[in-house]
């Protein structure tokens, strides 16, 4: 059975924004790691953390987590 994969777009978000893992781990009251984990796609956030993340960015959940990979920057057809 094959494992379920949240493709997310935090590493992204946070480099836009100038924000470290830990700025970012502090700010959710998680460990800095697992912002690593969640990144490198180790790690699915539960419905709660994927929420705070989605607020603590001002974006929508769908914004930042997918089930489906997202297009590479510069890809994206108009």
């Amino acid at each position: 059975m094959p494992t379920e994969v949240i493709y997310n777009r935090i590493a992204m978000l946070r480099a836009e924004r100038g924000i470290s893992r830990r700025e970012l781990a502090e700010a959710l009251g998680v460990h800095y790691q697992t912002i690593g984990y969640l990144e490198r796609g180790e790690y699915s956030p539960s419905l709660h953390l994927a929420l705070r993340i989605a607020q603590y960015f001002e974006v929508t959940v769908e914004v930042i987590f997918s089930t489906a990979p997202f297009p590479r920057i510069g890809s994206e057809t108009a």
